[in-house]
């Protein structure tokens, strides 16, 4: 299939990732938040609609943006696409790993995203999985960092937040190519191309590819 996008190292596929994975080279790393299956999109714009009505008297719903109906996020995805992630590349890290703790192996290297805030409406942090069999670590980022970089996914993660998984997997060699099969508004890109990797973005939406398009043809200074 031909390529959404390509430049510099950064190539980006419009399409389904299992249309695309058997079909590429294995890589270094996939680094991906693949979609849950609890409704995070709708919720999101359920939330933005609160405040809407509310016009400002109320607190609900602040924050919130809603990025229109997409029902992307009403299953996770199956387990034979797990398989082919695992067999496409040496190591993964899979963001919202414990919404697929019956479909992956036991791992000591969890990682942890401290979202610097307790007693919120929303969880206090985020787990991803980890192929490597490292301690567990973890990261404090602010949970707003990712509307600093520019929010433009329901679920999109801090730009800091990726930078610093893909320096988690350079423990075990450098991720010289890195593949996010669910790119969503291209944060693993953006963080990949400030570190100065090659990367590949798959992703079903045209809007979002779009998105990261742009995000990419930003000016970032390598790491």
């Amino acid at each position: 299939m031909k390529p959404y996008y390509d430049h510099n190292g950064i190539v980006i596929y419009n399409a389904d990732c299992r249309e695309i994975l058997p079909e590429l080279e294995p890589v270094d790393l996939v680094l991906c938040d693949p979609p849950y299956g609890i409704g995070a999109d709708n919720a999101q714009n359920s939330a933005a609609e609160q405040r809407k009505k509310a016009n400002g008297k109320s607190k609900a719903g602040r924050g919130y943006k809603d990025y229109g109906v997409t029902n992307w996020d009403s299953s996770r995805p199956p387990n034979e696409t797990f398989a082919i992630i695992r067999a496409s590349s040496d190591h993964q890290i899979i963001w919202g790993g414990n919404y697929f703790a019956d479909i992956l192996p036991a791992t000591m290297g969890w990682l942890v995203w401290d979202k610097g805030q307790r007693g919120f409406s929303l969880a206090d942090g985020e787990l991803a999985w980890t192929s490597f069999q490292n301690a567990m670590r973890i990261k404090t980022v602010a949970r707003g960092r990712a509307l600093q970089d520019g929010k433009q996914h329901p679920t999109q993660k801090s730009l800091d937040i990726m930078v610093w998984s893909i320096e988690y997997a350079d423990r075990h060699g450098q991720a010289q190519t890195i593949l996010d099969p669910f790119m969503g508004s291209g944060t693993t890109l953006v963080a990949a191309k400030q570190l100065g990797r090659k990367a590949i973005g798959i992703e079903l939406e045209e809007k979002y590819c779009e998105i990261a398009v742009k995000r990419l043809q930003q000016e970032y200074l390598a790491l």
